[in-house]
């Protein structure tokens, strides 16, 4: 019964690692992670997908490119695909894939986060459920459990042992 509890112990934390180094980890190799929460993307990235965003000179940035950009003053980030460049005013113009128009205002070269380099579908829901409650305490109460549940039959055992000693 402990070997069976061990294995699945390890699975479990096991998971709980891959999910911190996609959603977290990400970060130490230079990206950065965004849910996608609309449609205006689709079929290159569906609502629900992480994609992972890496920093680029502006200037290296190309018709059709798609980028990940400070849409407003409420610091909204969108991804849209870039249809004009405007180098000698450092603007770029715009549209999502599926939308007929495009985008009302350029983006300013200064606005510019990323480009996208891969995304992950589905996994931008699990990155939103774990970032706001009750998703955030139903986390930590499950890595909580799943530390006690590695550890504590070990200091059980532990005990027992130096009680019979």
């Amino acid at each position: 019964m402990k070997k069976i509890w061990n294995i699945i112990s390890t699975v479990l934390v096991g998971i709980v690692v891959i999910f911190a180094v996609f959603l977290m980890g990400s970060r130490l190799v230079g990206y950065q992670v965004f849910n996608v929460i609309s449609g205006s993307m689709e079929p290159e990235y569906s609502v629900g997908d992480l994609i992972y965003v890496r920093e680029v000179n502006p200037n290296d940035i190309k018709v059709g490119t798609p980028i990940t950009f400070v849409l407003n003053e409420d610091l909204v980030v969108a991804t849209h695909r870039v249809i004009e460049v405007d180098t000698e005013n450092q603007y770029f113009y715009t549209k999502g894939d599926a939308n007929e128009i495009a985008d009302n205002d350029p983006v300013h070269f200064n606005n510019v986060i990323g480009v996208p380099q891969f995304s992950i579908p589905l996994l931008g829901y699990v990155s939103d459920f774990i970032q706001n409650p009750p998703g955030m305490y139903i986390t930590v109460g499950v890595g909580v459990v799943l530390v006690l549940a590695v550890f504590l039959p070990d200091f059980i055992g532990k005990q027992k042992k130096e009680e019979e000693n």
